[in-house]
C-alpha cells in the first residue's frame, strides 16, 4: 500500500490525539502531535515570562525552542522541549488557559508549520491539530474533522486531568473549552475550520475504539486507491 499523510483536525477534547496515536500505531505510521508543539511553546513562554506584545522577544524565544517527539518504553509518544521531557507539564491547566493566545500569533504558527512540514516530508505520518488539513498539509490524502457535544468534551477533559491528579470543576473546563473554541475559530491566522474534502466524524456517542476503526478504514481505502 502507498504511503499517505493523515490529517486529523477538530475541537479540543474530541479525541484527536488519542485517535491519531492509535491510528499511527495500527498503520505503523509516525505520530506527530501539533497541539503539543504549541503547548510546548506556551510552556516556554510562561516559564521565561515572554511578553506576547513584544515581537522581538517572541522571535528570540522561538529561535531558542527545539521541539521533538520520542517514543517511551511503553510505546507512548512524549513531547520534548529543548531535550527535556515536558509531556506532563504541557497538559497542565495553566498551559491550557494560555495556549490559544500563543497559537494566534502569526510568527508562532509560521515557526511551527515549518517544523511540521519538515516532519512530514517522508509521508507515512498521522498529525492532529486545528489547521493540519487546511494549512500544514492541504494535500493530505486523508483529512478528518472531529466534533462532539461540549459537555461530553468537558467530562473527557476532566477525566484526563483527574488521571494526572488535577481536580478542576466542570464549569471551569466548559468555560475554558468554549473560550478556546472562540479564539481558535475566529483568529486571523489559520482559524479552526473543516478542510475541503474532510470527512466529519461526530464523536459524541461513539467510543475511541469506534473512532479509531473508522479513521483506519478511511485510511486503508486511501492507501489502496492512491496512485503511484
Amino acid at each position: 500500500m502507498k504511503k499517505i499523510i493523515i490529517a486529523i483536525d477538530g475541537f479540543s477534547a474530541c479525541g484527536k490525539s488519542t485517535t491519531a496515536k492509535e491510528v499511527a500505531k495500527i498503520l505503523g505510521y509516525r505520530y506527530i502531535d501539533s497541539g503539543a508543539m504549541y503547548r510546548a511553546v506556551t510552556l516556554y513562554f510562561l516559564d521565561h515570562h515572554i511578553s506576547l506584545t513584544n515581537p522581538k522577544e517572541i522571535q528570540l524565544a522561538l529561535d531558542e525552542i527545539k521541539i521533538s517527539f520520542k517514543v517511551n518504553a511503553k510505546g507512548k509518544t512524549e513531547t520534548f522541549l529543548n531535550n527535556l521531557n515536558v509531556e506532563k507539564e504541557i497538559r497542565d491547566m495553566r498551559v491550557s488557559e494560555f495556549v490559544s493566545q500563543v497559537s494566534t500569533l502569526a510568527v508562532v504558527r509560521h515557526a511551527m508549520v515549518d517544523q511540521q512540514r519538515r516532519m512530514g516530508k517522508e509521508r507515512s505520518i498521522v498529525m492532529d491539530g486545528r489547521d493540519i488539513g487546511t494549512v500544514v498539509f492541504p494535500e493530505a490524502e486523508l483529512k478528518v474533522f472531529l466534533t462532539a457535544d461540549i459537555l461530553v468534551r468537558a467530562f473527557r477533559r476532566q477525566k484526563e486531568l483527574l488521571d494526572r491528579d488535577e481536580m478542576i470543576d466542570i464549569d471551569t473546563i466548559v468555560g475554558n473549552l468554549l473560550k478556546r473554541d472562540e479564539i481558535d475559530s475566529t483568529r486571523q491566522e489559520s482559524p479552526l475550520r473543516k478542510a475541503a474534502g474532510a470527512t466529519e466524524i461526530d464523536t459524541t456517542a461513539i467510543t475511541i475504539d469506534e473512532e479509531v476503526d473508522e479513521v483506519v478504514r478511511l485510511a486503508v481505502g486511501k492507501m489502496l486507491t492512491k496512485k503511484k
